[in-house]
């Protein structure tokens, strides 16, 4: 209602100020030169010499005079909307902004004053605008998450969904886009900074599943909105989703292979630090005996169970709509095929010949993946 009750005073302000400043140039004589007033006045037997009257700054002042309660209203109006809803500013300076720089454009036909009192308010809009920005990028970083909440989309990330969505509707058909797009790149930025800050809020999920999973989300999001001002956003959502995804998958397996992924992380460290390949196994710590012990802590009967429980893990608290579960298990597949080529290439050449190997083949490792994804 606002919105339509601004748009009809602004269209009728135009030729209201247009035909008063007609009628006080045409019957005030304003802007005469010295002889043209004197024709008018049939003084020209008797040469007067008039001062320049300044018609533009005499019209603008006693158009001041007459309209001296518009811009007192228009104020008074904008700061009703504002607080009237919490988008009222938006809704505002959208309506205003093409309305405005129109009769700019055409300030040829346009009075001074119109053109003040016009710029004096669109800056009060503007700044209303920054406010409510202001206020709702506070509202994005200072979000609370459910208690129950377990996962999923964050409620930060759904409320800059709608607030960019709005947004782009009021703006859908305007040119001039230099204050929304700075306003949406900073709840951008306070939605990516609350990401992170809630992912560590007493969920009962990974840190690492909830950012890959909201940076994933707002990531589509951006990519169906197709928005220029938020294309560095886009590609840092899908960066950092990568980022999490990698290190939730990394942390996973950690801990499914944790005693062999310590064991070779120390013959790593050994050989990093000059120890030949050949005397890795004549150190007590990484010794053949040592290795075998780790590798039966790891039988293929129990790395199959471990891997169907974390399967199920990532069932329950990824949110269907998101549909990573088949993309997170790939890489959850992929990580570990590169693993266990890892862990061989180490015994083969720091254990060659002492007839040592994991319990369990690629064929079988691809096995166990291939069977837990077709029965779910």
């Amino acid at each position: 209602v606002s919105k339509q009750v601004l748009e009809q005073v602004l269209s009728q302000l135009q030729p209201l100020c247009a035909s008063e400043q007609k009628f006080l140039q045409e019957f005030f004589w304003l802007g005469c030169d010295s002889v043209e007033l004197q024709v008018r006045v049939g003084t020209v037997s008797s040469p007067v010499s008039y001062p320049s009257l300044g018609a533009e700054e005499a019209t603008a002042q006693v158009l001041s005079e007459l309209f001296s309660c518009l811009e007192p209203e228009l104020r008074a109006f904008l700061d009703f909307c504002s607080r009237a809803q919490p988008l009222g500013s938006l809704q505002v300076l959208g309506t205003l902004s093409d309305s405005v720089l129109g009769t700019w454009d055409s300030s040829s036909a346009s009075s001074p004053f119109l053109l003040s009192l016009l710029g004096n308010v669109l800056l009060l809009a503007k700044s209303n605008f920054n406010k409510c920005i202001g206020t709702l990028c506070k509202e994005l970083e200072e979000a609370k998450t459910p208690s129950r909440m377990r996962g999923g989309i964050l409620p930060c990330v759904s409320r800059f969904q709608e607030l960019v969505a709005f947004s782009e509707e009021l703006f859908r058909t305007s040119q001039r886009r230099g204050e929304l797009d700075k306003a949406q790149l900073r709840l951008a930025s306070s939605v990516f900074s609350s990401i992170s800050s809630l992912s560590s809020a007493n969920l009962k999920v990974s840190p690492d599943m909830v950012m890959m999973e909201n940076f994933h989300h707002v990531h589509n999001f951006l990519c169906q909105k197709n928005i220029p001002c938020l294309e560095d956003k886009k590609r840092e959502a899908k960066q950092r989703f990568r980022e999490h995804m990698e290190k939730y998958v990394t942390t996973s397996l950690g801990q499914l292979l944790e005693r062999l992924q310590h064991f070779f992380e120390g013959v790593k460290a050994r050989l990093a630090q000059g120890v030949k390949e050949e005397e890795v196994s004549f150190q007590l710590a990484y010794s053949k005996q040592e290795l075998r012990k780790v590798i039966e802590k790891h039988p293929g009967k129990e790395v199959r169970r471990a891997l169907e429980s974390l399967y199920r893990t990532i069932h329950k608290y990824l949110s269907p709509e998101e549909n990573l579960l088949p993309v997170v298990w790939k890489a959850m597949e992929q990580e570990f095929i590169r693993q266990y080529r890892e862990f061989e290439g180490l015994i083969q050449r720091c254990y060659a010949g002492a007839g040592i190997a994991l319990d369990f083949t690629m064929e079988d490792l691809l096995s166990y993946f291939n069977c837990i994804t077709m029965s779910n």
